[in-house]
């Protein structure tokens, strides 16, 4: 490689009439050498050898959760931290940013609320690990319009009793109810929405709101993306936290799980819409909230029986006893989300049991059958009786 002082001196001797080869020998290059510089008028220019970056060993899996659908850098991050990268999220950044152009969207356009106005109501499905075994989760997200805080809350089923308890949950959780809750057009909570007509709401659903103070609303048909807001943060619920965290002990170490991350991360962060951190705005929609009521809507599931001749009732495949005297009488049952069977009569509970599989049989609890074998009349004889009859 010629320094810029050995052209000075090729320059200088060539100048003075020495011949290329003498050039050569004096510098110790080969003749070709000389004669290329003198052609450039330079000396060529040393190439910079590039540095790696810390971030390459780690670009693979950038691309795969990238390819995923996962785009928040900070859940890549901890991932790529996990195979020891020690570098800064601005490199990271930096490596993402040229790629978003490839990222699928969908424009919506958003509505603003007023504090305490509305929160938006939507689930999700993934498939993670439960105490070892693959297991369908259902998660019901639960997002407040104006400050963007959410909560969510993961069960084994999305039916109407599970939706009711997502809700009231993440009311406890916020401390406080919205004027309405926003929908989609599931049977737990609308029962028909004509495309130019008003909803009809699942009674249930409707006593619900009454006991907290809502409005319901529901999306416009096949308009989900009405309440996008919400929409979004399913996605981002996914994209963050079940990357995040992809095995679990039990359903109660998943959703401890889900609120630590929800106080650490979700409300810390800076909504991209409004450009303020969640947990900040939030402060200034919280005294807007209503206040919970004093008693909590029981959201068992609830249904009627009649008591039969035995005094027993069917519920799922099995048979459950109440008191004898209310046999061929009409009782109303509530199954809570712990499989606790519970049996009324008017206000008034008779009887309580776990549910049971039909291998497990009968549940029967002995006093409520002690009427009936009062009323059984054996006849009692004397031994002389039987003398005679032999």
């Amino acid at each position: 490689m010629i320094r810029k002082e050995d052209f000075m001196v090729m320059k200088a001797l060539y100048q003075r009439g020495v011949y290329l080869k003498d050039i050569a020998d004096e510098l110790g290059v080969h003749p070709k050498t000389v004669s290329r510089a003198l052609q450039r008028n330079s000396a060529p220019e040393r190439e910079r050898k590039k540095r790696g970056s810390q971030l390459d060993a780690h670009k693979a899996t950038i691309d795969r959760l990238l390819a995923e659908g996962v785009w928040n850098a900070m859940v890549i991050l901890r991932e790529i931290q996990a195979e020891g990268y020690e570098g800064k999220i601005t490199v990271l950044r930096d490596y993402i940013r040229p790629k978003r152009a490839l990222r699928s969207s969908r424009a919506t356009v958003r509505f603003e609320t007023e504090p305490g106005q509305q929160m938006q109501s939507d689930w999700g499905e993934v498939v993670v690990e439960i105490a070892g075994q693959p297991t369908k989760v259902c998660f019901i997200v639960n997002e407040l319009g104006y400050s963007r805080r959410f909560h969510f809350w993961c069960t084994d089923s999305l039916d109407a009793e599970h939706t009711y308890e997502g809700i009231l949950r993440s009311f406890e959780y916020f401390g406080g109810t919205t004027e309405e809750v926003l929908v989609d057009n599931q049977k737990t909570a609308v029962l028909e929405h004509p495309a130019n007509g008003q909803p009809y709401f699942n009674e249930r659903f409707v006593d619900l709101a009454g006991h907290y103070g809502f409005t319901p609303r529901a999306c416009k048909p096949y308009r989900a993306r009405t309440k996008g807001k919400d929409e979004r943060m399913v996605g981002y619920v996914k994209g963050n936290f079940f990357v995040r965290y992809r095995s679990f002990e039990s359903w109660t170490h998943l959703n401890q799980l889900a609120e630590q991350w929800l106080r650490e991360e979700a409300d810390q962060r800076v909504q991209a819409t409004v450009k303020e951190v969640v947990a900040k705005r939030f402060k200034s929609e919280q005294p807007k909230l209503k206040a919970l009521p004093r008693m909590r809507y029981d959201t068992a599931y609830f249904e009627s029986r009649r008591v039969s001749a035995d005094a027993y009732i069917d519920v799922r495949g099995n048979r459950y006893s109440v008191p004898a005297e209310l046999v061929r009488q009409r009782v109303a049952i509530r199954i809570g989300l712990d499989d606790t069977l519970r049996v009324y009569q008017a206000e008034t509970l008779v009887a309580k049991h776990l549910l049971r599989t039909q291998e497990e049989g009968w549940s029967t609890v002995p006093e409520h059958h002690h009427a009936l074998w009062e009323a059984v009349k054996v006849e009692q004889r004397p031994l002389t009786f039987y003398e005679e009859v032999v």
